[in-house]
């Protein structure tokens, strides 16, 4: 390898290095308020971070517009038109010219309009001189997707407001595979192990088990909810949450067929909303369904759990939902997947080695198929760490716990591993 080579190499990685770091705290990042911005791109390096942006879950409210040109094109449109709340301007002009290319513009410019400017000038004269004329923030190309996003935040997210909480959505490749129970297992364990206030959300209004797991009959849940968004706050909700274990609620389904329920796209974002602001987790018990509602709920969580049984319409489903969630989510780490009920007597099975060679993907638990175990806890209404905990299903519920919750990194199963039982699936 050449000096030449070699120093594009180390530069290229040093960039792929920052901008995972930049992903890692755009993680944290609140989502966008309902604002419009107009993005205006001179080359299309520029274009293609402002479309990876558009894509972004924490934009979902954001009306954002791309157009090709520069500080004229700008001047030009708001002419006739109204200005956005942001507005993202490319300008290849230098600094001693670029304060006059945007007289243009301010004069067509609307007081309460913030302005970012992606300049190619690395200088801290011109930077200060345009904070000085009331230009909200200026970045020098090349920009990254993250730097776009944290410098919208900057300008339209309250430092001072309280962190949302986190949401970890469960759903199963097939109907029958166990996700429920994992999901409230990992609730209880979210709860239990790290004193964390945590709201449990069955979203499976008619068919929901999450009652039963925890032997409750509440008599107002997610319903009450989701029928009623414009009651919806935190006070209505604390109404509707039932207490499970010290620091566990839930947000249970009616589980009654005596009507459809049938949702539009958003129907949950206003749930979803008050969650986040009411507990720092929220576990979300999804059904297994393709809708457009499940789709906007999996699109919005900052975690997204795929639970599986090893057989091949499982491994179908995973691969057509690990490729589809990887479209909706082009910013987000890809969904987690669990293996459940591996080695069940008498049933043929993929082994979990091939199960995930054809997903690309390694499983973060492999829970083995115990009938007695999951089979008297669910009868009793109890938690897998509270019939067994010194179970190795209940140290795999653990682990899974400080998973989903970022407080341990995610590691690749091995033979006889504490995540994995994959001698056993063999």
């Amino acid at each position: 390898m050449s000096a030449v080579e070699y120093e594009i190499t180390n530069t290229t990685e040093l960039r792929n290095a920052e901008e995972a770091v930049r992903m890692a705290d755009l993680e944290n990042m609140r989502p966008l308020p309902r604002i419009s911005v107009h993005a205006f791109c001179e080359s299309e390096a520029l274009q293609q971070v402002m479309e990876r942006c558009a894509n972004d879950r924490r934009v979902s409210k954001v009306s954002l517009r791309i157009t090709s040109g520069g500080i004229a094109a700008a001047a030009n449109m708001f002419q006739t038109t109204p200005t956005p709340n942001l507005i993202i301007l490319e300008t290849k002009a230098s600094a001693a010219n670029l304060l006059a290319e945007l007289a243009p513009l301010a004069s067509v410019c609307d007081p309460s309009t913030k302005v970012v400017i992606v300049g190619y000038y690395n200088d801290i004269a011109l930077y200060r001189e345009l904070i000085r004329n009331g230009i909200s923030e200026y970045m020098v190309q090349p920009v990254s997707m993250p730097d776009v996003m944290m410098a919208m935040a900057q300008i339209f997210v309250d430092p001072d407001a309280e962190p949302l909480g986190r949401s970890i959505a469960f759903i199963g490749a097939k109907g029958g595979v166990g996700a429920s129970t994992i999901a409230h297992n990992c609730a209880f364990g979210i709860s239990s192990l790290f004193a964390t206030e945590t709201i449990l959300a069955d979203l499976d209004l008619p068919y929901g088990t999450a009652n039963i797991d925890f032997d409750q009959d509440p008599t107002q849940g997610i319903a009450e909810a989701v029928y009623a968004p414009e009651r919806l706050d935190e006070v209505f909700l604390d109404r509707l949450l039932t207490k499970c274990s010290e620091h566990l609620s839930m947000l249970a389904a009616p589980s009654l067929l005596d009507r459809a329920y049938d949702f539009d796209g958003h129907a949950f974002q206003p749930v979803l909303d008050v969650l986040q602001r009411s507990a720092p987790v929220t576990v979300l018990d999804v059904p297994h369904a393709w809708s457009e509602w499940t789709r906007s709920v999996l699109s919005a969580a900052d975690e997204v759990v795929i639970c599986a049984a090893p057989d091949l319409a499982n491994l179908r489903n995973t691969k057509n939902m690990l490729d589809a969630l990887r479209k909706l989510r082009p910013n987000d780490k890809a969904p987690h997947l669990i293996l459940n009920q591996v080695g069940m007597p008498k049933r043929p099975e993929i082994a979990p080695g091939d199960f995930c060679e054809p997903l690309e993907t390694d499983p973060i638990a492999i829970i083995p198929f115990d009938i007695n175990l999951f089979g008297n806890a669910a009868n009793s209404g109890r938690m897998i760490s509270e019939m067994d905990p010194k179970s190795p299903t209940a140290e795999t519920f653990s682990q899974l716990s400080h998973i989903v919750t970022g407080r341990v990194a995610v590691k690749k199963a091995k033979r006889g591993g504490l995540l994995g039982l994959l001698k056993r699936g063999k």
